[in-house]
């Protein structure tokens, strides 16, 4: 499934995929919802309030379901006609962590932890052969 994450905007319209890496049990990305700068996204100049609906109609759940059902499918594809190895279990977890960035210094912050998360899967938790097991 390489490039599952590279494809994202092309399944999902008014959606970006910053940093992302896929781990052997989990994903981390950033995922930025834009709204378009038409009309009904810019605020009114009297109240500073949206007006109307922001042209994008994914929320960020919607996209994470998405991208779940997508991968799931792909997977289910490649077990019957690639002869992946079947996996007897549930791929996705129910729910998912989401945390809203605010400013540029979490951002930053935010995508080095994912960039540099790979190098540290030998401590992490989640790993089978990790000394936390």
């Amino acid at each position: 499934m390489t490039g599952v994450g590279d494809a994202m905007p092309d399944h999902f319209h008014h959606v970006e995929l910053d940093e992302f890496v896929i781990m052997p049990n989990h994903v981390h990305g950033i995922i930025v919802l834009n709204v378009g700068a038409g009309p009904c996204a810019c605020p009114d100049s009297y109240t500073g309030q949206p007006q109307g609906v922001a042209p994008t109609k994914l929320s960020l759940s919607d996209v994470v379901h998405r991208y779940k059902s997508f991968t799931t499918a792909e997977y289910c594809i490649g077990v019957v006609q690639l002869n992946w190895v079947p996996f007897h279990d549930k791929l996705w977890q129910r729910n998912y962590y989401e945390h809203v960035i605010r400013d540029e210094p979490e951002l930053h912050a935010i995508r080095e932890y994912i960039r540099y998360n790979p190098l540290r899967w030998n401590e992490d938790e989640e790993n089978p052969a990790s000394l936390h097991s």
